[in-house]
């Protein structure tokens, strides 16, 4: 295994990156362990395009046909700008529970413990989500991976037999994803950085096979063909519904701000293998959707809306190469799940520690064996796989779970987004910086002059993006078309996480006083020289907990 991979701790990189993590109040406790291509991986795995374009094509072409390719570039150029900001905060705090540890250092301890709370419940509504994602593949390869209703039942993940099945091999993932996640992060970045290389090989091998198998040109993009029918309705809404597919993808790529703590070098690490993820992923995913349009054997009889990618690969490869290539997504859905469990996971323990959830001495402790929080493991794999077996059975669970969990996402994204455009607005009239370095001695990643603009679009996408997965639509919401709550069922439960975390946060509020962090004021100090604030010094004001808020603008 390359060095890159892994790394062992070098005695003068630990002293330096614990005394960095030590500024902002903490000591190391996770096992630093990850290096520059691991870090990549978390991302890339997260967003995962194998797992998330073969799971959710269907959806996609289902409502706005082949003109739904639209939307993958619109959400990459969006989430770009979302990535960019992350990127800056990620160089600024690098440390576990990045969502929540940005927003609270941004906007207080309240609004973070908040935006902290939706990506957790997010998070493992995430991981239920992608672990599903067998059943897109897994009774293609073989039909006796049809476990419920037996091989000849209907495998389509919108059929009652199809979900019922989709949550029996979910769970089943579920309980191997936990176990590695319990046994430790060398482990995790093995099998992720390893299944990264397996899959970006995979979206190789299936570009070029479906190239070369081409029906149509790539005009094919610029047709409505396979759109569901619309009557009375400007297409608008049909392609903006099938925004949903590229929304449900590209989402994630912080995860290499999760895994700071773990992470060599993280404050140059990290903002980069962010972009990468990204940048990586809306590259190889566009480049899968408009080669299955271009070689799927029909855009019209309703395979596509259906059964959607491996219809295409199997149809145009044969059976056998079909199902070789299909065993590549399979392997990738199962690094998606890891990684995506692994990132909720360091969110629930980066709370705990802050005595912000509920059993946090169990939550926050750190196997000193394995390096790594095993309670929080299993409490997002038991929670993912609750939130599959209550929804046994619905015809909707894909849709409905998908829409519902990258919403709750967006809605997390936008609270570390809007205040730091507020920060970003407030020290706009601030000259004269003062100016921060990496571990290498480099300038820390920064948006410079154009910070305020690129963080004004970003905000407007996720607002507009986030409507649009939580407008009721019976089609992804409510397949039955006669329940309302279901229907209504996104906004519904975003309302009830809120109401239920008002309680939580209270109740800790009241045996344990309000949240305080650590700025660490490295401004002007070689990166590894003592703080100015000795750890445990709360900072009462929020603007306070940005150690160079002038080289964010």
């Amino acid at each position: 295994m390359s060095s890159s991979l892994i790394t062992a701790e070098s005695p003068a990189s630990s002293i330096t990156e614990h005394q960095d993590l030590a500024g902002f109040g903490y000591h190391q406790e996770l096992h630093r362990r990850v290096g520059s291509f691991a870090s990549f991986a978390a991302g890339f795995s997260f967003v995962s395009i194998l797992t998330t374009v073969f799971q959710l094509f269907f959806l996609g072409f289902g409502f706005g046909g082949a003109a739904f390719f639209w939307t993958w570039p619109a959400v990459f150029v969006g989430q770009i700008l979302v990535a960019l900001n992350f990127s800056t905060l990620a160089a600024r705090f690098p440390i576990s529970g990045a969502i929540f540890q940005w927003s609270s250092r941004l906007a207080g301890p309240t609004f973070g413990w908040f935006t902290g709370w939706v990506m957790v419940i997010g998070q493992i509504l995430t991981v239920a989500t992608a672990a599903i994602a067998l059943q897109a593949v897994l009774p293609t390869i073989w039909s006796g991976f049809q476990l419920v209703g037996g091989a000849g039942a209907d495998s389509s993940p919108t059929s009652s037999t199809g979900a019922a099945n989709a949550v029996l091999l979910g769970v089943l993932l579920l309980v191997l994803t936990t176990v590695i996640n319990i046994i430790g992060v060398r482990l995790m970045s093995v099998v992720t950085s390893a299944g990264v290389v397996l899959e970006i090989l995979g979206v190789i091998a299936i570009v070029t096979a479906l190239l070369f198998h081409v029906q149509r040109g790539p005009h094919v993009v610029l047709t409505t063909a396979g759109a569901a029918p619309t009557p009375g309705s400007s297409y608008i809404w049909a392609w903006l519904a099938s925004g949903l597919m590229a929304a449900y993808v590209m989402v994630g790529f912080d995860s290499a701000g999760e895994l700071s703590e773990e992470t060599h070098a993280p404050r140059r690490t990290a903002p980069r293998t962010i972009l990468r993820a990204l940048v990586v992923s809306g590259v190889g995913g566009g480049l899968l959707i408009i080669a299955a349009l271009m070689a799927a054997p029909s855009l019209t009889d309703g395979n596509l809306a259906t059964v959607g990618l491996p219809w295409v690969l199997t149809s145009v490869m044969g059976p056998v190469a079909g199902r070789i290539l299909l065993v590549d997504v399979a392997i990738a859905v199962f690094v998606c799940t890891l990684a995506v469990q692994t990132s909720g996971s360091r969110m629930v323990y980066s709370m705990a520690r802050e005595k912000s959830l509920p059993f946090h001495r169990v939550l926050s402790r750190v196997s000193p064996r394995t390096g790594t929080p095993i309670a929080t493991s299993i409490v997002v794999g038991v929670g993912a796989a609750l939130a599959l077996v209550v929804n046994i059975g619905d015809s909707a669970l894909f849709t409905a779970l998908a829409s519902l969990c990258i919403a709750m996402l967006y809605l997390a994204y936008l609270g570390v987004t809007v205040p730091l455009l507020v920060e970003r607005i407030r020290h706009a009239r601030f000259g004269g910086a003062l100016h921060q370095n990496d571990e290498s001695g480099k300038p820390l990643f920064s948006l410079g002059r154009w910070g305020i603009a690129i963080n004004v679009i970003a905000v407007v996408y996720q607002v507009v993006m986030f409507v649009n997965l939580v407008w009721p639509r019976a089609s992804v919401y409510d397949l039955t078309g006669a329940t309302w709550w279901l229907q209504w069922s996104a906004i519904l439960f975003i309302a009830l996480t809120i109401v239920v975390g008002i309680a939580i946060h209270l109740r800790n509020r009241a045996r344990y006083g309000s949240m305080t962090f650590v700025a660490a004021h490295l401004s002007g100090h070689a990166l590894g020289h003592p703080v100015a604030h000795p750890v445990g010094h709360p900072v009462a004001h929020p603007s306070a907990l940005v150690p160079d808020i002038e080289g964010l603008t």
